[in-house]
């Protein structure tokens, strides 16, 4: 390092206590120009971030070369396992990826047909989303991620399908266009947790202020994927219930009526502007070192407390931490 001092790489860059320190991490971290970097990018930009925590990156190396491997590396590579995630389930991937497929299921809405597919294929795309994104040490068999892929598709149609026949002969188009906000909820409530079972079974590690392991708790990953779960409705809201009041009004206008092959594109790039905002801003909702109070686990989990009483040797901490996860 030629500039200020050595960078510790396991602390961020923002003050993760504050939301807007959360909001400048997420809109650095999930910046979607970093899904178009090469491989080799990639690549060298990790194999920098191991060579400087080892202290022997290459002469001359700068802080901002530095920060920027950083910024590449936290956005592509697994945070558990370090392995090179699939660029489509990437949090960098959900503007370009989530602009697209909640444009296509605002537009086309006004069909069995049509619902039904936008619906499979959101489903499917927040499936890989949430399995490369999954706490790796909490593996889940192909039978669990099957069980949730269909759970949560089938959630999402049932309420899809449902909700629009609820409302054809009951309210306006207006109304119909929220079928697909409707959906997309209820799939979440569902395919979040089903994802993430074994740490509602098994609990969650749970750490002491300075790091230690101390136990697990299944109070502690409820909370964590509660707030997951609110977090990803949060991210689509804004798009998906202001939207179909503009293109209502839009629509009724004449020039509008005269461009009829461009509503669909252009409900894509109004969508894409939501979500540029959105998506930093929902993961930076709850903090990503989440605590609990260890008397909420005594309450509920008398069994996860003894240990962590055992673990601390009695001196059991008032508050502790767990990675609550995206």
């Amino acid at each position: 390092m030629t500039i200020g001092a050595r960078m510790d790489l396991d602390k961020p860059l923002f003050d993760q206590t504050s939301f807007i320190g959360r909001l400048k991490h997420f809109f650095w971290v999930t910046d979607p120009r970093t899904c178009v970097c090469s491989e080799e990018s990639l690549d060298n930009a990790k194999n920098l971030i191991v060579s400087y925590r080892k202290g022997n990156e290459p002469e001359g190396t700068t802080q901002e070369q530095i920060i920027f491997a950083r910024k590449l590396y936290e956005s592509a590579f697994h945070p558990d396992t370090g392995d090179k995630q699939n660029v489509f389930g990437r949090m960098s991937f959900q503007v370009p990826g989530g602009m697209a497929i909640t444009g296509f299921m605002l537009q086309f809405y006004r069909t069995v047909p049509a619902v039904v597919f936008w619906q499979w294929v959101n489903q499917s795309f927040n499936a890989l989303v949430n399995y490369t994104n999954r706490n790796a040490k909490s593996p889940l068999t192909t039978t669990q991620l099957g069980v949730a892929y269909v759970s949560a598709t089938t959630s999402a149609l049932v309420t899809a399908i449902g909700f629009r026949s609820f409302l054809e002969k009951r309210a306006g188009t207006l109304l119909q266009r929220y079928v697909p906000f409707a959906a997309v909820a209820a799939a979440n409530c569902v395919n979040i947790p089903l994802m993430r079972q074994n740490e509602l079974v098994d609990g969650v590690d749970i750490y002491d202020e300075n790091g230690n392991l101390v136990g697990q708790s299944r109070v502690a990953a409820a909370k964590g994927i509660s707030q997951v779960v609110f977090s990803r409705i949060a991210m689509a809201a804004p798009g998906m219930t202001i939207l179909p009041i503009v293109m209502e009004r839009l629509e009724k206008r004449a020039w509008m009526q005269r461009i009829t092959v461009l509503h669909a594109p252009l409900q894509v790039l109004l969508v894409g502007c939501f979500l540029t905002f959105m998506v930093p801003t929902a993961c930076a909702l709850f903090p990503q070192r989440c605590s609990i109070k260890t008397s909420t686990i005594e309450r509920f989990e008398s069994d996860s407390f003894k240990k962590i009483q055992l673990n601390c040797n009695g001196q059991t901490p008032s508050v502790v931490y767990f990675n609550k996860g995206l």
